[in-house]
């Protein structure tokens, strides 16, 4: 059985993708509720009707972007053939998404940062962190089994350690701009290796 968004659920979505603009640019601690609302083609009231807070709204919208982001590498794991092939093509994927996404990007590290200090965000960052984990897991899975060698780390390890590369990488991307890229796959041919035996 296939559910039909209502109209509230599409407003919702668009209330969200509106979101996203401004909370990726100003970052989630300078946006408030109604710089949110000026910077999006819906009223305050329009936004309050449907999102009860800032954090309501940061939550509902994180997530839905997330949920497009968690099957951004399974191309990548299907497709590939070789060990060789699956580290190029994710290497690619993860230096496209962040010149795609940098924003996105920058906001979902300033969340998981602020879930530390925000309890209402704490549990939604969580949950979303834990799908992020199982995404990388299935392209390090992957790898090992066209390795034919098996992980030499467990799920939280590995995810820790690319999640490490792609956040410096972003950092200096943010500073430096496209040549940053190079060095990112650099370090992904480097580290996919290590984590099988």
């Amino acid at each position: 059985m296939v559910l039909v968004p209502t109209k509230s659920d599409r407003r919702r979505e668009e209330l969200a993708e509106s979101a996203l603009t401004t909370l990726g640019a100003m970052g989630y601690a300078r946006a408030s509720l109604r710089e949110i609302a000026g910077n999006s083609p819906f009223s305050h009231g329009v936004v309050h009707y449907y999102f009860q807070d800032k954090t309501e709204l940061v939550i509902y919208s994180v997530r839905h972007y997330k949920r497009r982001c968690v099957t951004r590498y399974d191309a990548v794991v299907s497709d590939s053939t070789s060990p060789e092939e699956l580290v190029e093509a994710f290497a690619a994927k993860l230096a496209q998404t962040i010149r795609e996404e940098a924003p996105m990007h920058r906001l979902w590290y300033d969340l998981r940062t602020q879930s530390m200090f925000e309890p209402a965000l704490r549990d939604a960052i969580t949950e979303i962190d834990g799908t992020l984990e199982a995404m990388i897991w299935r392209v390090v899975d992957r790898y090992a089994t066209l390795a034919g060698r098996p992980p030499s780390v467990g799920a939280p390890a590995a995810y820790g350690m690319l999640d490490g590369l792609f956040q410096q990488a972003l950092l200096a991307y943010t500073a430096g701009g496209e040549p940053v890229l190079d060095g990112l796959a650099t370090q992904v041919r480097v580290v996919l290796p290590l984590l099988v035996r």
